[in-house]
């Protein structure tokens, strides 16, 4: 795979490239250019000489060459999953899933676009305005530069590039070089759908250099950037320098709170689906788990019987439902969580093991609130860290206790119980009756505290990727 600049696909300036490895396998996939701050300035030069272009096309026009994108993305549906299963080791069910996605994020921000209609202040609205009308539109920004995660990195395209675009901005994407094909391959039939040249540009390369360099360029407008809270801080330091826009969406370390009441059987699901998906690679997944003392052990018991029927394995086999993490790398960070936790007094009740970049499901009991797992240590792995409570405001006080504050969850019966502890939860989106791993593409996702600035989702995207400007008639009565 090249970088594409233009209408260019081009290696690195310097010709180094990255190796794209199948974490599953360890057998090498392709590679991508290691590029260079050369490379950085020629597509930021060329998104800008493409955006003007772009944003010429009226927003209907643009609404159609998106949805034949959305079309060419249906019809490689099959070939795009299994790239994406390949290069990132997640179960092929959801490799399926995720590019399924993009029917539903393209025609939402087209359709969204195409009614965002401006507001208007009629003359006489105070005292002195009884000639003047002022009206508002929105105007595009010029560059988004889209920097997308591995964990999933075509729902994460569905949420920034279609909005970018839609807006009348050029989006340079940059992937994560562990798994950076399945998005080449979306720039590439996003060019073929008609998106005019330079609007669409996909550059490969290291975030040190890649990454910073296009926060760093005074071509480049707004960086959307969905990653770790630390590179999160370091972008928006290097933005800060030229006043460029950010949109952050960082880590997270949610709670999970099970009230005594609570249904255990949707308890069980939830944390399967909320913990384990993507092998735990989930932002806004549940990663503690704040469990009423009198079910705890009920708890426990059960999700023990339910992880020994989830099978872990070939991502490519249909019936596997937990993969392996990004690379090796992950896993042994993953291993290293775990062995401190349980160094600082808790214990493995299953799972606990490491081969390779697969890491098993695994459970953590006797993990109290003084621990670095329950405040600020986000484990990005299948690891379910069990704390026992005996009263709500205390669940919620841990909860609140950490730095992080981008989803929370409570299981429940009693819905004034239920309000009152999603109110007093200090995060972006607080799920009650289901995990805390849940995000509509209508919706406004965004984490509070380290998690992140700015809301992503179609309800508010588009005023992100935009400016308002106000035009004044003035003493037009």
């Amino acid at each position: 795979m090249k970088n594409l600049i233009g209408n260019k696909w081009l290696n690195a300036s310097d010709g180094k490239t990255i190796d794209v490895i199948n974490p599953a396998t360890g057998v090498l996939i392709d590679t991508i250019p290691n590029s260079t701050l050369e490379d950085v300035d020629a597509a930021v030069i060329a998104a800008r000489e493409g955006q003007k272009e772009w944003a010429k096309k009226p927003i209907h026009e643009r609404g159609k060459i998106l949805m034949n994108f959305a079309k060419l993305v249906e019809e490689e549906k099959d070939s795009l999953a299994q790239l994406l299963c390949q290069e990132t080791g997640k179960p092929i069910t959801e490799a399926i899933a995720e590019i399924a996605n993009l029917q539903i994020s393209v025609p939402a921000f087209v359709e969204r676009a195409k009614h965002l209609y401006g507001e208007a202040i009629p003359a006489g609205q105070e005292i002195g305005q009884e000639k003047t009308i002022q009206i508002t539109v929105q105007e595009p920004l010029g560059v988004v530069a889209a920097i997308i995660p591995f964990n999933f990195p075509c729902d994460l395209f569905g949420q920034k590039v279609p909005s970018a675009l839609m807006m009348g901005n050029a989006v340079i994407v940059k992937p994560s070089t562990y798994n950076p094909l399945t998005l080449t391959k979306l720039v590439y039939l996003l060019i073929k759908a008609g998106v005019s040249i330079g609007a669409a540009e996909v550059l490969h390369g290291d975030g040190k250099t890649v990454g910073q360099g296009l926060a760093a360029h005074e071509g480049v407008d707004l960086v959307s950037l969905t990653g770790s809270t630390a590179a999160g801080m370091e972008t928006m330091a290097t933005c800060s320098k030229n006043l460029t826009h950010v949109m952050l969406e960082l880590g997270g370390n949610d709670a999970f709170i099970f009230l005594e009441d609570g249904d255990m059987d949707l308890a069980v699901e939830e944390t399967v689906w909320g913990r384990l998906y993507n092998t735990g690679q989930v932002c806004c997944a549940s990663k503690r788990f704040l469990i009423h003392n009198s079910r705890k052990q009920e708890f426990i018991d059960r999700m023990v019987e339910k992880i020994k029927t989830l099978k872990q394995g070939n991502p490519m086999d249909p019936t596997t439902k937990i993969g392996c993490l990004i690379n090796e790398n992950a896993a042994i960070r993953v291993e290293e969580q775990v062995n401190q936790t349980v160094s600082e007094g808790a214990k493995i009740i299953i799972g606990g093991k490491r081969n390779g970049a697969f890491y098993e499901p695994t459970i953590l009991d006797d993990v109290n609130e003084t621990m670095e797992v329950a405040k600020d240590m986000e484990i990005f792995g299948p690891v379910i860290s069990v704390i026992g409570f005996d009263d709500v405001e205390d669940a919620i006080r841990i909860a609140n206790q950490s730095h992080y504050g981008l989803c929370g969850n409570v299981i429940t019966k009693d819905m004034k119980k239920a309000f009152e502890v999603a109110r007093k939860l200090e995060v972006g989106g607080a799920v009650i009756n289901g995990s805390s791993f849940y995000r509509s593409f209508e919706m406004p996702f965004g984490g509070w505290k380290h998690s992140g600035i700015g809301n992503e989702g179609v309800l508010t995207t588009l005023k992100e990727m935009s400016h308002t400007k106000t035009i004044v008639l003035k003493n037009i009565l």
